[in-house]
């Protein structure tokens, strides 16, 4: 087990208070409100006693890991098992269909939907295990052959076939901007995304969940703020 010192507990909570300010300002800024905001750690990379930390000090309430078997490692069997129920779990990585049935045994929340194959495995998984399993809809805004999501002009239909399976509860869109694009294509994207969501996604979620737009990373979660984002995924920043 590693322990950290009080010099590094002290950093990471400088980095989580800087973030806050941020995205205080962000939200300021693009006239909204910050309490329809949520900050999701990336928790992937991350040392899990400095996670435990910032956890049993009540700043991280919701994480996200991206490998199912990497994630039970640690908050089923490992160092993080003992704060799971303090935090909201969510996957937000490429999930695979044989991966489906971990990843709904373990994870509240899976945000990276992204075909009607793999939402009817959750689906069925979530059935067995008797839950409602809420998800988002990875949209793909590159057009990298290594990044996950479904075309846009896809997602209208996607969306539409999902509500019909009994055992999900899809609740909005995550989406990763595309490398190296300046702030200014950053903002039209991230609209563009908001709009879709906006649309998609009207009025209160009927499964009785929140809805969530992900979009925003480290370098570009405040653009996305800005934008309409209610769920920034922050990890480098935070555990710098």
């Amino acid at each position: 087990m590693i322990v950290i010192d009080s010099a590094r507990k002290g950093k990471l909570l400088d980095n989580f208070h800087l973030i806050t300010e941020k995205i205080t300002a962000a939200c300021l800024k693009g006239g909204r409100n910050i309490s329809g905001v949520e900050l999701l750690a990336v928790t992937k990379y991350a040392q899990p006693a400095e996670v435990k930390y910032l956890v049993e000090n009540g700043e991280i309430l919701a994480a996200g890991e991206n490998k199912v078997q990497d994630a039970a490692k640690k908050w089923a069997e490992g160092e993080l098992a003992g704060v799971r129920r303090r935090v909201n779990l969510r996957f937000i990585g490429h999930l695979q269909t044989n991966k489906a049935a971990d990843a709904v045994a373990l994870f509240d929340w899976i945000d990276s939907v992204d075909s009607f194959k793999l939402a009817g495995h959750i689906n069925k998984h979530a059935g067995l295990n008797g839950k409602r399993m809420p998800v988002l809809i990875q949209l793909k805004l590159t057009t990298s052959d290594t990044q996950g999501g479904i075309d846009p002009s896809q997602a209208p239909g996607l969306l539409e076939e999902m509500r019909k399976l009994p055992f999900l509860a899809p609740s909005g869109y995550m989406a990763i901007a595309p490398a190296g694009k300046d702030t200014e294509a950053l903002r039209q994207g991230f609209r563009e995304v908001k709009r879709m969501f906006d649309r998609d996604f009207p009025g209160v979620n009927p499964y009785g969940f929140k809805n969530y737009l992900s979009l925003g990373m480290s370098g570009d979660f405040e653009t996305a703020l800005q934008e309409g984002a209610n769920l920034p995924r922050i990890g480098s920043l935070l555990f710098a």
